[in-house]
């Protein structure tokens, strides 16, 4: 039920809320905790606040993004927090949407000589045009498999090489070829690197001046979600940023195929695409051109808009010019009408969570004595849930330049299951921050896991994968899965509980019963891990193998 609060009361929850009794969350640990002003309490209070119906699922655009902005604002204000935009609490974000018109009526084409195959829409294929203009047309072009679709130097790899994909429609497979292999030794194995990613395939693809990419979405387990995902994400308006702010080149078409799709496309031209796939997984693969072509039209809506990051900050007392960012984002999906029942997507896990935290560790900050001799910023971006696009246009426009930012602490979606005796490092192996950490574990008495899906490729999901791209080394942990109270077996049904029933649906609310003292001790961590860094010399490091620590070292060099 809709609660009707006025708005000077809401902007003053996240204080009043915390003075007043809440029920007592149990401790998971006796000793004693990084920072005092980081309780359990407290981040219940801000988690119910920005999780309220008031704020409307946070969309941003709408009266409810509009509120949250302003409740987070309010929040800063009262912890002591500086301006974090040169004197401004916001920083502007550009957007351009892209919808396509009439989808059901687009087909993709492919002519193979003694006939043409038609795809439909939807059930075969989904694609949209990442130019944003109004009409892009793909005509009769040549079709080629590059395998991968990875140009990787550390691993020695290169799907591109010797071939010229210009003009042409590339179809590549989704995930990296440790996957497909196994082999610990062949990328990451298992764990999905960027070249896995799908807006990497995109990237690649544009950079080699290709038409169109086709990704075929050979498996679940591959890309990380069913075929019913892809359908479903591309079915509304694509925000990016305007060409202006993201001058890289963009594909005129940009799509997925499903397996069945490609296997019966490669079949007419007389290939065997599962062959083809297996034999793309080994060294020294070159690409495959097909005797085909495609044929595509897209008539879109173009319309521009834009939304605000919010950001506050401490300044260092002896370094000010050296910044480490503490980000959570925002923003959620806001109200949908055609939902029976319960319309809101409060986001009370995701991210009213991550709000609370960036909040709590705020003012851990702002109490600590000594005050920190880097400066600090609490980043909120918007667009997370819209292609990370807050954060992407904040590593191009940073308040601090990108090589005195010293590393990014994200926090999204923290389960709020009751204290664990450890924590996930999501995309773990990346960088040093997850040495910190697992110190600052210790000192509680707990222990650091590795990523326990690392074929889902999270650690390109979240904000901190702009900082990361940027070459910041950047970490996001997710709440453990050893519960102090149930153990391993209550812990991963309690995550896969909220992943099945509630994430990105109206049920993702706020409970009043919920035990906020695993999600507090997990933020005293995350804290401790910026205090180290906030009162040192200290530059973390990507480790060796790490696809963002080129761009890292480029950076420093000077």
């Amino acid at each position: 039920m809709r609660c009707k609060v006025s708005f000077a009361l809401v902007a003053g929850l996240g204080v009043a809320l915390a003075a007043q009794a809440a029920p007592a969350d149990k401790s998971a640990s006796t000793r004693q905790p990084f920072s005092s002003a980081i309780t359990a309490e407290g981040f219940r209070a801000y988690d119910k606040a920005i999780s309220s119906d008031y704020m409307d699922g946070r969309k941003p655009g709408t009266p409810g993004g509009e509120r949250a902005k302003a409740w987070i604002v309010e929040q800063m204000k009262a912890i002591g927090l500086e301006p974090g935009n040169h004197g401004s609490w916001f920083q502007q974000v550009p957007t351009v949407a892209t919808t396509l018109e009439n989808p059901d009526k687009v087909k993709l084409a492919i002519n193979e000589g003694d006939g043409t195959q038609s795809f439909d829409f939807g059930s075969q294929f989904v694609a949209l045009t990442l130019q944003a203009k109004p009409q892009v047309s793909v005509k009769d072009s040549g079709i080629v498999f590059v395998g991968y679709g990875v140009d990787a130097p550390e691993w020695q790899w290169n799907d591109y090489k010797g071939f010229d994909v210009k003009g042409k429609t590339v179809v590549v497979l989704v995930n990296d070829p440790g996957f497909a292999t196994g082999d610990p030794k062949l990328f990451k194995g298992k764990t999905m690197t960027y070249y896995g990613r799908w807006t990497y395939k995109y990237e690649e693809a544009a950079r080699m001046g290709a038409a169109m990419c086709l990704i075929v979405h050979t498996s679940d387990a591959a890309a990380g979600y069913p075929w019913s995902v892809v359908k479903n994400s591309w079915g509304g308006p694509q925000l990016a940023l305007p060409a202006s702010e993201d001058p890289a080149p963009k594909l005129p078409v940009a799509g997925w195929i499903t397996h069945a799709t490609a296997q019966q496309l490669f079949a007419k031209a007389g290939l065997d695409f599962d062959k083809l796939a297996a034999e793309a997984a080994q060294r020294g693969f070159k690409p495959v051109a097909l005797k085909a072509t495609a044929s595509i039209t897209l008539d879109s809506k173009i319309s521009h808009g834009s939304s605000d990051n919010v950001l506050g900050l401490i300044k260092g007392t002896t370094k000010p010019d050296e910044v480490i960012v503490y980000s959570a984002h925002w923003d959620h999906l806001g109200e949908n009408d055609a939902v029976n029942g319960d319309k809101i997507f409060n986001g009370a896990i995701d991210n009213g969570t991550g709000i609370a935290a960036v909040l709590e560790i705020a003012k851990a900050f702002k109490a600590q004595k000594p005050a920190p001799e880097r400066s600090v910023l609490f980043f909120t971006p918007t667009l997370e849930e819209s292609g990370l696009l807050g954060s992407l246009y904040y590593t191009r426009h940073p308040v601090f330049p990108i090589d005195k930012t010293v590393a990014d602490i994200n926090m999204d979606a923290m389960d709020v299951i009751g204290p664990t005796r450890n924590l996930q490092i999501i995309g773990s192996g990346q960088s040093q921050l997850e040495d910190m950490l697992k110190a600052a574990l210790k000192q509680q008495g707990r222990f650091a896991i590795p990523d326990q899906t690392p074929t889902n490729g999270f650690y390109f999901r979240s904000d901190h994968f702009n900082f990361a791209k940027a070459g910041v080394p950047a970490l996001m942990t997710q709440t453990g899965d050893d519960m102090v109270h149930g153990g391993v077996a209550k812990g991963r049904a309690e995550l896969e509980d909220y992943t099945a029933h509630r994430y990105h649906t109206p049920y993702d609310n706020f409970d009043p019963k919920w035990d906020f003292s695993g999600v507090a001790e997990d933020a005293q961590a995350l804290y401790e891990v910026g205090h180290e860094l906030a009162g040192s010399d200290q530059w973390p490091k990507w480790y060796k193998d790490s696809e963002f620590r080129a761009k890292r070292v480029q950076e420093m060099q000077h």
